[in-house]
């Protein structure tokens, strides 16, 4: 394939290219995800300053529109009306069908109700991620609790949300601590570990006389430790892990959380108030700055690095690069050894107040307070664009977080503004613009929703992942096709981007094997064969 010039894809669909602008497309070629395409469904789920609430964000019917949408406009267009003329966009507890005026068109003949659900918690909810049934939250000082929401669309339910659908004796997911500030889970798909280890564990003679694994057989790889544990931060006892993996089993008699392991050698992580997981590898803004903890062996975690920073505040990456923020603005970082991020200083983002970050392919969406949503350019991460401010003539003043999500082949983002409550943006149609394909179209942000928070708006739950595969530490996550299909492992991955000296190498699309160089050297590298082991293997230096 570096002969022929008619192929669909070139070198740098698969390598690292020479202008350092494929960063996204490696990102979705090994499948780490590009948080594009993620899913956010009927709720969108905001945590408040006491609580939490689910925001009725989408139609219930197919086509499942976001309210307020282009598509919302076009199919259901009474529905659409209403919205925007008897509600003035904003997300409101109400009742539509059989008041409508009966002229009007064939959709209006439904009855249905419209409820935001609000579930009050014993402190701030700094971080919080459904999964499955269940919405895991750092509350606070109410520590981390894990709630049922299995009923949030069940209208025959009068209590939607619930600590347990039992007696606290038959089930208990309330962790205690001090501060809880925020918490992560390996993947916010639903997964089993406990099969993945019984299918480990069931063997069957092969075809040439051997004994094979229903793993092996089904071609899918171990889960990696950390996926029993939900990751949590406290501003004053560090980091603890929390074993949530009893709650896939489908057993609600032994789900009695504790805590696994408790983390704060020298009080390094005081102040801890965000983390990012990285397959084994935890990122945590705290007084310290930026702490990386090695959590490779879950229950013994190791300190791999503290970069001091000026107040930082969150992190967010995407393959080779993290980016974090504190009170300079936006920084980055390149983790192409995920345990020694280093500083790219000339890639520094100026925002006034930068708070949360959450990255879509080629842009950055900045939470940046009183400036609004701050929209970066990221194609080449070393060289941002300058930031795009979105306030909307000043109705969207206090932004505390952002996520991106796509619904219908159109990309929106739920903004979580502080005092203002919450926002939902279309950043993508085709009702004012053409450019809406390619794999990362400009983003044209339009106020298509709102809705008034009973306190202020902070953190905004992730959509469910639907291109990532395996993390950034070759873990596998998801199993796909007729087999399992397994993605790439870590040492896999790095034949593409790696030389044999562990050096980044870069391609051109009109270049040769030869080409190859080291990122910042001009040693000519070696093409490698299958089957070779490369940085980060087990063994390897």
């Amino acid at each position: 394939h570096t002969v022929r010039r008619t192929e669909t894809k070139q070198c740098t669909d698969c390598h690292l290219s020479a202008a350092n602008d494929n960063n996204a497309i490696m990102a979705q070629l090994l499948l780490q995800g590009t948080n594009f395409v993620n899913f956010v469904g009927m709720h969108s789920w905001v945590g408040l300053q006491g609580g939490f609430e689910a925001v009725r964000v989408t139609e219930w019917d197919e086509p499942q529109a976001v309210i307020g949408s282009y598509l919302q406009r076009m199919a259901y267009p009474d529905f659409y009306r209403l919205h925007v003329e008897q509600n003035n966009r904003e997300l409101v507890n109400w009742t539509r069908g059989r008041t409508f005026d009966a002229n009007l068109s064939g959709e209006t003949r439904a009855n249905e109700q419209f409820r935001n659900i609000v579930q009050g918690t014993d402190g701030r909810v700094g971080c919080l991620q459904n999964r499955g049934e269940y919405m895991f939250v750092a509350e606070g000082r109410g520590g981390f609790r894990v709630y049922d929401i299995a009923s949030i669309a069940n209208k025959g339910f009068s209590e939607r949300i619930v600590t347990a659908p039992v007696s606290p004796l038959g089930q208990d997911t309330h962790v205690r601590s001090r501060n809880a500030t925020c918490m992560a889970l390996p993947t916010n798909q639903p997964i089993a570990p406990e099969r993945n280890r019984a299918m480990a564990a069931t063997r069957r003679p092969g075809p040439n006389g051997a004994t094979v694994s229903l793993l092996e057989e089904n071609q899918e790889q171990p889960f990696h430790p950390i996926y029993d544990y939900a990751v949590v931060t406290d501003a004053e006892e560090g980091l603890y892990l929390v074993d949530v993996d009893t709650l896939s089993d489908g057993e609600a008699r032994n789900n009695h959380l504790r805590r696994a392991v408790t983390w704060n050698p020298d009080n390094i992580l005081a102040g801890a108030r965000h983390v990012t997981l990285a397959g084994h590898y935890a990122y945590i803004t705290a007084t310290a700055g930026l702490v990386v903890v090695d959590l490779d062996d879950p229950l013994h975690p190791r300190l791999a690095a503290t970069i001091p920073l000026t107040d930082a505040r969150a992190s967010a990456l995407q393959f080779r690069y993290l980016w974090v923020t504190d009170a300079e603005g936006l920084k980055l970082f390149d983790i192409t050894d995920l345990g020694a991020p280093r500083p790219v200083p000339e890639a520094t983002v100026r925002i006034e107040n930068a708070q949360r970050i959450y990255l879509a392919r080629t842009y950055a969406y900045v939470a940046a307070k009183q400036q609004g949503l701050a929209i970066v350019n990221i194609t080449n991460p070393e060289r941002p664009a300058a930031p795009q401010f979105i306030t909307f003539e000043g109705r969207m003043n206090d932004v505390e977080d952002v996520v991106v999500a796509s619904t219908n082949a159109a990309l929106f983002a739920y903004v979580a503004d502080g005092r203002n409550g919450m926002k939902v943006l279309q950043l993508t149609s085709f009702g004012n613009s053409n450019t809406v394909y390619g794999f990362s179209p400009r983003p044209q942000p339009e106020l298509i929703a709102w809705a008034r928070t009973p306190s202020p708006a902070l953190a905004i739950a992730k959509g469910l992942d639907r291109d990532r595969a395996v993390d950034e530490t070759g873990g596998q996550i998801a199993v796909f096709g007729r087999l399992g299909s397994r993605p790439f492992n870590q040492a896999e991955q790095q034949w593409m981007y790696l030389n044999s000296r562990c050096f980044p190498y870069r391609v051109s699309d009109t270049g040769s094997l030869d080409d190859w160089v080291p990122a910042g050297g001009q040693v000519r590298a070696t093409a490698r064969r299958a089957g070779t082991a490369v940085c980060g293997a087990p063994g390897q230096p």
